[in-house]
């Protein structure tokens, strides 16, 4: 083998699969064995204070192996693929300049394509456009942006929340740099060819047993306080924060506003129901992928 080619990174290890099943777990017992350190692929793990209803790492985890864009974000600050992707790749190159190894772990999977793949075609984020819409945001509410997303374009207006301020906010950024609709790049440029070389693992789980993962999971999350966490979420003004949009936080907050029941045992199966109706998804995306899929124990990394 030549020098160049001995010189060459390993493949990224990239540790996917549904929520519940053990991707933590898998990756922080990886890094140790393989001298790692591991970046957060979940787009809410990366905001601060969203921390039982997300599965973030525990103390004791974050303490064996070092975690990078954990808890780096303020609630409404703003994120999305491209930008959460620029930011990994110089983690990546950081942690490699260093003689360790970077292992990917999470459930996004727009932000994992985004990093494997590159986003093709749209405009890169522009900070005053941002500024602008947020400003207006506050002035005339979010439901104006929205409308003026449905007449620029109406198929991004459709699937988007109009208090998902940080989308509607990109779909309008693109349109006003080129003209052209967001939702029209999406269906006419999708993705590069890939930027790493990537090994996809996840851990091999049957369905009836990650049901039971996701109830005991959520069953343990009320348990740790999930309730008071998400009540002093909304108190200090985050309930349009995006991270509150996602599975858990959605029904936790709908219950909290009067919107849901707030009896716990019903409020727990919400969640539960939605919380596997999304591991569905996950998995459907997975179906399409060349992933490694790993029994547990999840040890002897190779």
């Amino acid at each position: 083998m030549s020098d160049e080619r001995a010189s060459e990174p390993l493949p990224l290890v990239v540790i996917v699969g549904p929520t519940a099943s053990g991707k933590t777990e898998l990756a922080v017992r990886w890094a140790e064995e393989r001298g790692g350190e591991i970046v957060s692929a979940d787009s809410v793990q990366v905001y601060r204070h969203f921390d039982i209803g997300t599965g973030k790492p525990s103390a004791a985890e974050l303490a064996r192996v070092p975690h990078h864009l954990v808890s780096v974000l303020e609630p409404n600050e703003p994120m999305d693929a491209a930008l959460w992707a620029e930011q990994a790749e110089r983690v990546i190159l950081d942690i490699r300049a260093r003689g360790r190894e970077p292992i990917v772990c999470g459930g996004t999977f727009l932000w994992v394509k985004a990093l494997l793949f590159g986003l093709a075609g749209a405009p890169a984020a522009h900070p005053e456009i941002r500024a602008r819409h947020r400003e207006r945001a506050e002035r005339e509410g979010r439901a104006a942006l929205h409308a003026d997303l449905a007449q620029v374009d109406p198929e991004s207006a459709a699937r988007l929340a109009p208090n998902d301020l940080v989308r509607v906010s990109r779909a309008l950024e693109v349109f006003e740099q080129s003209g052209v609709p967001l939702s029209r790049f999406h269906a006419q440029h999708g993705f590069r060819a890939p930027r790493h070389a990537a090994r996809l693992v996840g851990v091999l789980r049957a369905p009836a047993e990650l049901d039971q993962r996701i109830e005991a999971r959520v069953r343990a999350m009320f348990a740790a306080g999930w309730l008071d966490e998400v009540r002093a979420l909304l108190a200090a003004g985050h309930a349009g924060a995006r991270a509150m949009s996602a599975v858990g936080y959605k029904q936790v907050a709908a219950a909290l506003g009067g919107e849901a029941p707030l009896e716990l045992e019903s409020l727990t199966t919400s969640v539960v129901r939605a919380t596997r109706v999304f591991a569905r998804r996950q998995r459907t995306w997975l179906r399409d992928r060349n992933v490694e899929w790993v029994a547990p124990p999840l040890t002897r990394s190779q």
